[in-house]
């Protein structure tokens, strides 16, 4: 069924390129404000470069903020901004101006009701809208958030859920939380949520906040640096094991005649389906695959992600 060659490479993803956002791994903040950090960010392994004229800019910036993310659109970008909420002083003035642009898709922060993303959808029509959910208000109505019309993922603001709420950093604390997204998500047909970012420049507590993301079933991550963005990118891609073992899977299926043998192959058929075209589409290649000590690779469990 599938019988083409992988060439893996862990850099396979090209400097600079963006990515379909219904499949985008890392999206990038950067702040509004400093338009000389756009150019970099472009260049960057970001699947989605989000300018970020809320969070990040003082309300003394914001008029600057975006301002520079108009010229940026307007000097050919598509890339995407993070604006300010529903009910804030500058939401309706950043939707008027950004309006008039070649902009990708909008990220709407401190969303709490459908309300916000509908009106929102109204004066940005046709244009992609992340909602941003940061509170306990916004997560209590997180299933009505993903069916309003114009919600095209959700995201997890995690740093101002936690201000909001009291809560701690623990992947335990914030199980519920997560599992309230992935489900509101799948519930409305969207694609899989985004994720909160992770602060600080550890490289292991980036991947180990990668795989918790992984394991609540979210495909995407807010990333704060573009040195997030490749760790990032490979956590959430499939990995050699998992093509290695999508390949081997459908070529034992197809020696026993391509037939459904028991109740476990149309899952295993579907997850090894999904790893191979997400591969394809993340451009990842490997000639060489790792197999256990009897030459095989192992099979993903009943939980597996991808």
């Amino acid at each position: 069924m599938y019988d083409q060659e992988f060439v893996t490479n862990a850099d396979a993803d090209d400097v600079g390129s963006r990515i379909d956002p219904v499949l985008a791994r890392s999206w990038l903040l950067v702040n509004g404000a400093q338009f000389e950090r756009f150019e970099p960010a472009a260049r960057s392994r970001a699947d989605i470069v989000i300018l970020d004229i809320e969070d990040a800019v003082a309300p003394k910036d914001k008029v600057t903020a975006r301002d520079n993310a108009v010229r940026w659109m307007n000097e050919g970008h598509d890339d995407w901004v993070r604006i300010n909420g529903f009910g804030t002083p500058w939401w309706a003035d950043d939707l008027a101006a950004l309006s008039q642009t070649s902009i990708g898709g909008v990220m709407l922060a401190m969303v709490e009701s459908m309300d916000h993303v509908t009106e929102t959808a109204k004066r940005l029509p046709n244009v992609p809208i992340v909602a941003l959910v940061e509170t306990a208000r916004g997560l209590e109505r997180i299933g009505e958030i993903a069916t309003a019309k114009g919600t095209f993922r959700l995201a997890f603001g995690i740093g101002d859920f936690r201000r909001d709420t009291g809560f701690g950093e623990n992947p335990a604390t914030l199980a519920y939380t997560r599992s309230r997204f992935t489900i509101a998500a799948k519930a409305a047909h969207l694609p899989s949520a985004i994720d909160g970012p992770t602060v600080g420049s550890s490289a292991l507590k980036l991947s180990e906040a990668t795989s918790v993301s992984v394991e609540f079933g979210m495909t995407g991550k807010i990333c704060l640096t573009p040195e997030q963005c490749a760790p990032v990118n490979e956590g959430l891609s499939p990995s050699q094991d998992d093509i290695s073992w999508a390949r081997e899977f459908f070529a034992e299926f197809d020696r026993d005649g391509g037939e459904i043998r028991n109740g476990s192959d149309l899952p295993r058929i579907a997850r090894a389906t999904k790893i191979l075209d997400l591969a394809r589409a993340y451009g990842i290649t490997s000639s060489s695959y790792a197999t256990d000590e009897a030459g095989h690779s192992a099979a993903p469990s009943d939980t597996y992600h991808f």
